[in-house]
């Protein structure tokens, strides 16, 4: 713990000193840690909305962490600007022992990373990277002839089979006032100087009661229920540990709750291996689609006035909180796509750009499985019947008089398209591309 050099642990998306895996490398490294957090400049300057809530709740999370941090002599260093070249700029200015980090799977990310490593190695500087988000990634997760699954239930049942059977999250290093480099005092930075204000938008806390996670499987599909668990920002951000999650549903016995996220490393996996998903359909013949993409369509499905009410309920809670029940998930998917033939990319980031909880993987699998594109999709000939949707998980409107109280009023909309001739107008659309060849 003598060396003068320290080892740099690199926050991204784990947003926590609890069961960390790479930072519990860091601290095992025999050196003292500093930690460090870079707001990056190309995601940020994406960003339309300057009082973004997922910002603010990055900023206050991190604020937390610098706090805890100072309780032993050090603190949590911010750097704004483009990763290789704060980089660069932290190299000139500190020794630099090694750098720990944990994997990040998404394409922007495999970029950046590699480039950092170029530029840490060129310096004779060690880049460490570990498995943290995920309980299985990347390969992990194969048939038997090696290559990756792209339906979900054999791959889920694999999942589950590598899975130990007395898997439960790992304990942690023992953190003291000798683990951290010291830190000299120094003014947190505003969230102003990063070009955003606070957002006074709440980010729900995650619900892990067990009766809640107990009573998943039956109440998980009923919007105006209470009864998710609202981790999947918190997932998103790494402000909880998969494994200890996942050690939750194993403990309260939710096979359901459990699904949800092997899903959601299900949908990494497939954008690990099959990358081109960003930005194109998985089955390829889904490219040749001619999509209508009116404009004017496309605004009032963002607004909330189709004249649906349950798929105005959906975009409206959206609108209002950052936040959509995954069952209104999937009939706002397949309203856009199938009612409305709006290509599904034009949703995908209209999502991207409200979910509190956007997780690239997960939305673009979403949106493709809505679309019938995707691996594992519903099939294109499944359209989901928004007033079928609404008699099955919101018999008595509790749902849609909360979001669209005036939905029997004279003033609400009209229909945007009947139902019969949108659903068949679909089915021809799509069956004469596919068989064109």
């Amino acid at each position: 713990m003598g060396n003068p050099k320290p080892v740099f642990f690199w926050f991204r998306r784990d947003l926590r000193l609890d069961d960390n895996t790479a930072l519990q490398q860091a601290l095992r490294s025999g050196f003292k840690v500093q930690c460090l957090f870079i707001f990056d400049k190309n995601i940020l300057d994406k960003l339309t909305n300057k009082h973004d809530a997922r910002v603010t709740f990055i900023y206050n999370q991190l604020l937390s962490i610098h706090n805890t941090l100072q309780d032993y002599g050090s603190g949590l260093m911010i750097r704004y600007g483009e990763p290789t070249e704060e980089w660069k700029k932290i190299l000139s200015e500190f020794p630099v022992h090694a750098v720990y980090t944990n994997h990040d799977y998404e394409p922007y990310a495999t970029k950046r990373d590699y480039k950092v490593k170029e530029l840490l190695n060129s310096q004779g500087i060690e880049f460490h990277t570990f498995k943290d988000q995920v309980i299985f990634e990347r390969s992990d997760i194969l048939k038997d002839n090696g290559t990756p699954y792209v339906v979900f239930t054999p791959y889920k049942n694999r999942w589950l089979d590598k899975l130990d059977p007395n898997f439960h999250a790992g304990s942690n290093f023992p953190i003291n006032n000798n683990c951290f480099s010291p830190m000299e005092s120094a003014e947190y930075p505003k969230l102003e100087s990063f070009g955003f204000k606070a957002s006074d938008l709440k980010v729900p806390s995650p619900n892990l009661g067990d009766s809640l996670l107990k009573a998943y499987h039956e109440n998980r599909d009923y919007p105006a229920m209470d009864a998710t668990s609202h981790v999947s920002v918190h997932l998103r951000f790494g402000t909880v540990s998969i494994r200890q999650l996942v050690s939750k549903a194993l403990e309260v016995g939710s096979q359901t709750w459990l699904n949800e996220l092997i899903w959601r490393e299900f949908y990494m996996m497939i954008m690990w291996h099959f990358p081109y998903v960003v930005d194109s359909a998985f089955k390829k013949d889904y490219d040749r689609l001619t999509w209508r993409n009116n404009e004017a369509e496309f605004d009032r499905w963002c607004q909330g006035k189709t004249g649906y009410p349950i798929v105005d309920a959906g975009m409206r809670q959206l609108n209002t909180t950052g936040f959509m029940h995954n069952r209104l998930r999937m009939i706002t998917a397949s309203f856009l796509t199938k009612h409305l033939l709006i290509d599904w990319r034009w949703g995908e980031a209209y999502f991207a750009e409200k979910l509190l909880d956007f997780e690239l993987s997960s939305n673009n699998g979403g949106w493709q499985w809505a679309a019938g594109s995707g691996c594992d999709a519903a099939p294109y000939f499944r359209i989901f019947n928004p007033y079928e949707q609404t008699r099955k998980f919101d018999p008595e409107f509790s749902y849609i008089k909360k979001w669209v109280p005036e939905f029997q009023e004279p003033e609400y909309p009209d229909a945007i398209v009947e139902h019969k001739f949108a659903r068949e107008r679909c089915l021809s659309t799509y069956k004469k591309t596919l068989a064109e060849k």
